[in-house]
């Protein structure tokens, strides 16, 4: 395997996508350089002829490693899985792996990309919430049924999966679009759980390099 140095995050603080990839290179002890990519300053660093050239999709996260540069979120953590297998993201168990891909799946292409800034610019104005929390509460509703056939500490039975890297960022969007989680308390308690795990704390947005101070732990 190329080992062409230390990886690097390319990451914003608040992207729930980074946030995804911070935490399995956290469960798995990768050390890694974060680079921030500011989505708002300048009109969105994302859009910058250096960050294109880095990925052409102009999004966050991307990951340099191994002599790559990956894109997309659950493209990169499977990657990691293959590549570092351990701890493991994805159960042996044939059946559970693919609800755990079903999950995350189910956040990463039916939640995620309908609250997201992209999708809230051209909504614009007041309907943002609006929108958000409709998207939101949809998906919860139908993922909180999911959940409580596969739950059992987390999203796949006792055992962090790729499905919970996926469902604390999208908890985190809800609480941030103020809706109301009474609803779903499988998710609640999932939740809940996993943020008492270190590799979700120190990934969190509150305590990244480019989080704002009045924003910090």
């Amino acid at each position: 395997m190329d080992s062409s140095g230390k990886p690097v995050l390319y990451s914003y603080f608040r992207s729930s996508c980074s946030w995804r990839v911070r935490i399995a290179l956290a469960l798995k002890g990768i050390a890694y350089d974060q680079e921030p990519v500011n989505l708002l300053k300048d009109g969105g660093q994302q859009f910058s002829t250096e960050f294109q050239a880095v990925n052409p999709m102009q999004q966050v996260p991307a990951l340099k490693i191994d002599g790559i540069i990956l894109s997309q979120s659950l493209a990169i953590i499977q990657y990691l899985e293959e590549t570092r297998p351990n701890p493991r993201l994805l159960p042996q168990d044939l059946k559970k792996r693919a609800q755990a891909r079903m999950i995350s799946d189910h956040i990463v292409s039916g939640i995620q990309p309908l609250q997201n800034l992209t999708f809230l610019k051209q909504v614009g104005g007041e309907k943002k919430l609006e929108w958000a929390q409709h998207y939101i509460t949809c998906g919860f509703k139908a993922l909180e049924r999911i959940l409580q056939h596969t739950a059992g500490c987390y999203c796949i039975g006792d055992e962090v999966s790729m499905a919970d890297l996926c469902l604390v960022p999208q908890v985190y969007n809800a609480e941030r679009f103020k809706v109301d989680l009474a609803p779903y308390p499988t998710i609640t308690r999932i939740n809940k759980a996993l943020l008492e795990l270190e590799a979700f704390q120190v990934s969190h947005p509150c305590r990244q390099p480019d989080t704002p101070a009045e924003l910090r732990a």
